[in-house]
């Protein structure tokens, strides 16, 4: 069976779906690498070394013609990029892994299925213990969370760390976290390591003792969030009088904070506003939002997603696509959870193995035969 890595054709995407390390370990499982022509070169991964671990470099029509599975990051760039004419190579005989965030945009699934493609999204990786190797959402969300402080610190017109120097001390930055997930907590960790004090805030009670493990203080609005989380650990959509009410609880911790970090979403759903404008513009001269929640909407009225804005000397951060600026990085953890996926999915023998059943492979695959197969698509699908 021949793997195909593609380059990235969504601009600014500099991630690459398979790095060189990693090819042996599919060489092993008598799987055959062939990778498009330049497709590592922007994560720092150029062609030679693909080379010096056996991989074939070829054209990007060589890929689609001779690749059995096809790997990329960006699956939606597949549906949307050159007026389609990337779906169209699509056939019922390639196996498509990629991030397809089709709860949100499920038809973009359902476009891609229509060409009878095997499709898996990496991005419903379920949070089982099994599956923890090939959890994509929780590799990108680590970086995130660590350049959203370097973010912070380098628009920030003050220091992290308390100094005392001759000529007196300086205090240490107030720094807030919203949401304590694998980006917050990471978010959490680096402010902490640059010498901030950090209060974190998740409406999910048992992130109380995560937050305090990584340095900071758990911030206890008082609300009632016995419901707050689903079976697999997100958090859930609340009701507008419960964000009404967690709003103004917020509100305080917002406006003593020299340093915001939001990072609160829900799968499938718009990220929820935790920030309105009156609290945002609340907060002091030289205070700086950063809204990891951007290209969800963003958990701040007042986020324009991938600009940055000064509202009344806040410097308000919508990041987009943060983790590509890591592409060195972040190509060396997608690359490992697509491998560790891909050995999952294949026999010793270099086949694909009937794991239909399998709760790794069922959640994952979107679509199969020419149409949409995942339940919950479905659903959005529906929805929309």
């Amino acid at each position: 069976m021949i793997i195909g890595v593609l380059s990235e054709v969504l601009e600014g995407e500099k991630r690459v779906a398979l790095v060189p390390a990693h090819v042996p370990l599919l060489a092993k499982q008598k799987l055959d690498v062939i990778v498009e022509r330049g497709a590592g070169t922007r994560a720092g991964y150029p062609d030679a070394e693909y080379e010096k671990v056996g991989a074939t470099l070829v054209s990007r029509d060589e890929v689609y013609a001779k690749a059995d599975v096809l790997v990329t990051v960006r699956g939606t760039a597949l549906v949307e990029s050159n007026g389609g004419a990337e779906l169209s190579r699509l056939t019922d005989k390639h196996h498509v892994i990629a991030i397809f965030d089709p709860l949100a945009r499920p038809k973009i699934a359902q476009q891609a299925a229509s060409h009878g493609s095997t499709l898996y999204s990496m991005d419903l990786i379920p949070r089982i213990t099994r599956a923890q190797s090939m959890d994509v959402l929780s590799s990108m969300a680590n970086l995130s969370g660590y350049k959203a402080v370097l973010l912070a610190a380098n628009h920030a017109p003050r220091i992290f760390p308390m100094m005392t120097t001759a000529a007196g001390t300086l205090t240490a930055s107030k720094v807030l976290v919203l949401g304590a997930g694998v980006a917050g907590l990471q978010a959490i960790a680096t402010a902490k390591r640059l010498g901030a004090a950090v209060d974190g805030y998740d409406i999910r009670p048992e992130t109380r003792e995560q937050i305090q493990s990584v340095g900071g203080k758990f911030v206890d609005l008082g609300l009632d969030t016995a419901d707050s989380s689903d079976k697999g650990g997100y958090a859930k959509a609340q009701s507008a009088e419960f964000i009404a009410k967690q709003q103004e609880a917020l509100a305080q911790f917002v406006r003593a904070a020299d340093i915001v970090i939001t990072t609160a979403q829900v799968p499938g759903r718009k990220a929820p506003v935790l920030i309105t404008a009156a609290m945002q513009k609340g907060m002091r001269p030289g205070s700086v939002v950063v809204d990891l929640a951007a290209e969800t909407g963003g958990n701040c009225e007042l986020t324009k997603p991938g600009e940055i804005a000064d509202v009344d000397g806040v410097t308000m951060i919508g990041p987009s696509n943060l983790v590509s600026s890591l592409a060195f990085h972040a190509s060396q953890l997608y690359s490992r959870n697509v491998v560790n996926f891909l050995l999952h999915l294949t026999t010793k023998e270099g086949a694909l193995a009937d794991k239909a059943e399998d709760e790794i492979v069922k959640e994952t695959t979107i679509a199969k035969g020419g149409s949409v197969t995942h339940p919950r698509v479905t659903q959005a699908l529906g929805a929309s």
